[in-house]
């Protein structure tokens, strides 16, 4: 292990101690996470520095801000969130919220996504803290990403207060430690369709909100197919064109009944150049066409459209801080783009120099015996040693 402390196994196994009390809350999104916290919050004291948890408007769930490190402008941030997908315990050959450790890897809910990189930044705590450091490190821990990325909206300000000239934000996500600059937007939407009931003998005397929702989903993938009949050459996203895609429908209330209501829940995933409101429209313009004339023969029937969730993409900064910064210390001359939303996009709306990059593998999050390799732990240790030397010899 390469610029590290000497004694390198001891940090690996206090970020293995610490991810088994990571795994064991389990932060499955919209639940509570103030336990995690308040043991996050615990740990860090224990190393004298101090841990604001910051409750959520749901009150069962908090942000963290910690510092390491001077005051002082140029900080670099950590990033992590803290809940993790569902886990359905029949389909893992382990219990998904005890850590279990077999052949050199580490196997529970969240260790990939991303409770291990939030392990290795505790690990180094002590480490960092005691290095001469040139700009203070600043731990932000959120919750409820995996549905919207809600909590870290709310800790996106409160490091605009705290630290508004952070130099770089790290966002942990398992890259497997590359480097990502750019990831796709996404947007949830519900179209929601009004028809007017009546009994299926006497069709005329009703409007089915199905038969209209059927035209909202063939209108979405008409879209959805435009955009791949015209990928985008040489563009590094994979695939090269925005996405759309219906994930639930729901309506009616009886076989024998013409349905009143009908709901439709579909994502775009765009591409920078490619704005969710151009999208938007598209669908729209077909819905003028195919959808809503069926509805016109009651009043009272109709289309509305709402947002539910809209992450900001992520674009390229090449010339930016975090980019140039990670660069220097992971000796890549280039940095990759990634198909799935994280909170990135939110730290660079804000106005702060982001990249992605984290220890353990993107392809194990949200799987059944999701796991990490305590070589990963290691790896990500040495990543953030290189971080912190840098932060040592570079004032801001």
């Amino acid at each position: 292990m390469d610029a590290m402390e000497p004694n390198a196994t001891a940090i690996v196994d206090r970020a293995r101690r610490y991810l088994g009390h990571l795994v064991g809350f389990p932060t499955v999104s919209r639940t509570p996470n103030l336990d995690l916290m308040a043991w996050t919050a615990d740990v860090l004291r224990s190393e004298g520095i101090d841990a604001d948890v910051l409750p959520g408007p749901e009150g069962d769930r908090a942000n963290l801000f910690a510092t390491i490190g001077p005051d002082g402008p140029g900080g670099v941030v950590l990033s992590g969130h803290t809940d993790v997908v569902p886990a359905d315990a029949a389909d893992w050959t382990s219990a998904p919220f005890v850590l279990t450790e077999r052949a050199g890897r580490l196997y529970g809910r969240g260790t990939a996504d991303m409770k291990g990189f939030i392990a290795v930044a505790l690990a180094m705590v002590p480490v960092i803290r005691d290095r001469p450091l040139q700009r203070p490190f600043h731990l932000c821990l959120s919750y409820d990403e995996e549905i919207g990325c809600f909590g870290a909206r709310l800790l996106v300000n409160h490091l605009r207060q705290k630290a508004p000239d952070a130099g770089l934000v790290i966002v942990g996500e398992p890259t497997s430690l590359q480097p990502i600059a750019a990831h796709k937007a996404i947007d949830v939407f519900r179209t929601a369709v009004t028809g007017q009931d009546a009994h299926s003998s006497l069709p005329s005397q009703g409007t089915s909100a199905i038969r209209a929702a059927a035209e909202v989903v063939r209108a979405i993938y008409a879209v959805a197919d435009d955009r791949a009949a015209a990928p985008i050459a040489g563009l590094a996203f994979e695939p090269p064109y925005s996405t759309l895609n219906v994930g639930t429908i729901a309506g009616g209330t009886a076989l024998n009944v013409i349905a009143r209501d009908c709901a439709v829940v579909w994502e775009t995933r765009t591409l920078p150049d490619d704005p969710v409101d151009a999208v938007l429209a598209d669908v729209e313009r077909h819905l003028d066409a195919t959808a809503r004339p069926l509805l016109a023969a009651h009043a009272g029937c109709g289309i509305a459209t709402e947002r539910l969730v809209s992450v900001p993409g992520q674009s390229p900064d090449p010339d930016g801080a975090a980019e140039t910064v990670i660069r220097q210390i992971t000796g890549r001359n280039a940095s990759g783009t990634v198909p799935f939303a994280t909170e990135a996009g939110l730290f660079q709306a804000a106005g702060f120099s982001t990249v992605v990059i984290g220890p353990g593998d993107i392809a194990q999050a949200h799987q059944p015996d999701e796991s990490i390799g305590l070589d990963d732990l290691a790896a990500g240790a040495a990543f953030l040693s290189r971080l912190a030397d840098w932060a040592c010899t570079h004032p801001a």
